[in-house]
């Protein structure tokens, strides 16, 4: 296992990558159409672009650490980054400037290592495992996390629609439902990492969806366990890095299994 010692340069690896990435995004201009990877689902020059970027980045800092990417795939190994270059696509093909660039370093199979960039935005959300979690804004703010304390019957709940995973709807739509009725409200931004930074940050009070892949998933779950709130799969389990995932602080998450029917 990673020296917690040497977590803070790791994190600081992963913080330069991302805002390498963010830049891509935010100079990229989409020439051709994208390329469609199934309903919804788009990828684009600019996502691979971001990618190769992120990836020379982390390797010419940690050059023995192999890089997983959503678009172009990678290796893992023992310890591994996972990067979503562009994590909202869809929103961004849109001009909705709600996007990400996620990167998260995982170990054993659990991040240890988080960083969630917001590049039109400004703001980037940072976590190490045991070192807590924390945000730079785009005023330059240093700020550490914490999730909210509200209670449930006034929460926000953040959510993501499984547009790729068809066979789950029905499970989701009753989920959806029963979310309606206990919370004050539900929010579907278009961009799972930065759901996630938001909940760390106490900005949603709570995070669910399923299907999502470990670089949706990575570096936002580990902000949220970083700043205090719970992150598991729909069976109440550890295995959200699997996509299937309920996030929050206690309270939201307790009534979050209980409506899931965990």
């Amino acid at each position: 296992m990673t020296d917690p010692s040497d977590l803070g340069a790791l994190l600081e690896t992963a913080e330069r990558a991302a805002r390498v990435g963010g830049g891509v995004v935010l100079r990229g201009r989409v020439e051709t159409p994208p390329e469609v990877k199934g309903d919804g689902d788009y990828v684009t020059e600019v996502d691979r672009a971001s990618e190769r970027a992120i990836s020379a980045a982390l390797l010419e800092a940690e050059p023995d650490i192999p890089v997983l990417g959503e678009e172009e795939g990678g290796s893992t190994g023992e310890r591994y980054w996972v990067v979503d270059p562009l994590d909202g696509t869809a929103n961004y093909l849109h001009g909705f400037p709600l996007v990400g660039v996620s990167i998260a370093l995982v170990e054993a199979g659990r991040p240890v290592v988080g960083a969630v960039h917001a590049p039109f935005l400004g703001d980037t959300y940072l976590a190490a495992r045991g070192l807590g979690a924390r945000v730079v804004t785009a005023g330059g703010e240093d700020r550490a996390l914490r999730v909210s304390a509200r209670d449930p019957t006034s929460a926000i709940v953040a959510t993501g629609f499984p547009f790729r995973r068809k066979d789950v709807l029905s499970r989701y739509l009753d989920v959806l439902g029963a979310c309606l009725e206990r919370f004050e409200d539900l929010r579907r931004p278009g961009a799972a990492s930065l759901d996630l930074a938001w909940v760390a940050a106490g900005v949603f009070d709570g995070f669910f969806e399923l299907g999502l892949s470990p670089w949706d998933v990575a570096a936002g779950g580990l902000l949220v366990e970083e700043a205090g709130g719970l992150v598991t799969d729909w069976t109440g389990e550890n295995g959200w890095m699997s996509g299937d995932i309920l996030a929050g602080p206690p309270s939201v998450h307790a009534d979050l299994l209980r409506l899931v029917g965990a």
